[in-house]
């Protein structure tokens, strides 16, 4: 990739001239975690658990790249929040997760221009459907948190699709989604902060890493280092 140029203050790109066109683009796809929102939610699960340094070790190191087999990573975090109760994952919900600054502009100016919104998450359905329905988004795949009694039971729960949303499986549903359009990939912008998100981004037509880990700024086209979301619309114009 070319040399990177520090279009202003906090806002870096490569390999490509500024300004693009958001009418050139059909789809957004957005993670949830730190991207779209401002938490890590199995972290503050944790926290309700009094767990929190050790599953927040395992989500940094997963996040830099550090561990590769994120399946793997994500069982053995869900597995420590067995016998957490389901008013902790209220609780982080309406006391903890806010929506990071720029969100609902950048969603907003997608949608009034014709664009559809997708959120892909390693993270869980619990939060993935509210933020979904706070932001009025148009498809999402997370993965499902296993509840018996009102307590956590400690796994995650199949679904029709297959077992845990990863980065092939991020990869997977932008694809799925363009095809289900009838667009290119080279029509689909991807934003995410970690390493399971690379994926995803290789595929899309413009990659956005948002306050993002080492490894992902680098490999991004776009990296919005300060600032919010909607930082993306100094460089994709209306």
């Amino acid at each position: 990739m070319t040399a990177s140029i520090e279009h202003s203050q906090g806002l870096v790109i490569q390999g490509f001239q500024a300004p693009l066109a958001l009418k050139d683009f059909k789809l957004i796809a957005f993670d949830m975690d730190s991207t779209l929102i401002n938490i890590e939610c199995i972290d503050e699960i944790a926290d309700a658990a009094g767990r929190k340094a050790e599953v927040a070790a395992i989500t940094e190191a997963a996040m830099r790249g550090e561990i590769t087999d994120f399946k793997d990573s994500l069982r053995r975090r869900v597995s420590l929040l067995k016998g957490v109760s389901v008013s902790a994952l209220h609780e982080v919900f309406e006391q903890r997760l806010r929506l990071n600054p720029g969100a609902k502009n950048l969603v907003d100016t997608c949608k009034a221009h014709g664009m559809k919104v997708l959120l892909v998450s390693g993270g869980f359905t619990f939060f993935a459907d509210r933020v979904c329905e706070m932001l009025n988004i148009d498809f999402s795949r997370s993965n499902v948190l296993g509840i018996e009694n009102g307590v956590l039971t400690g796994q995650v729960v199949d679904q029709a699709w297959g077992d845990i949303c990863d980065g092939a499986e991020k990869r997977k549903m932008l694809l799925h989604i363009c095809a289900q359009m009838g667009i290119s990939s080279s029509q689909a912008i991807a934003m995410g902060d970690g390493a399971n998100d690379l994926l995803m981004m290789g595929e899309a037509g413009l990659s956005v890493a948002y306050h993002a880990k080492p490894k992902v700024r680098e490999q991004a086209m776009v990296a919005i280092n300060e600032g919010g979301l909607d930082r993306l619309l100094e460089v994709v114009k209306v």
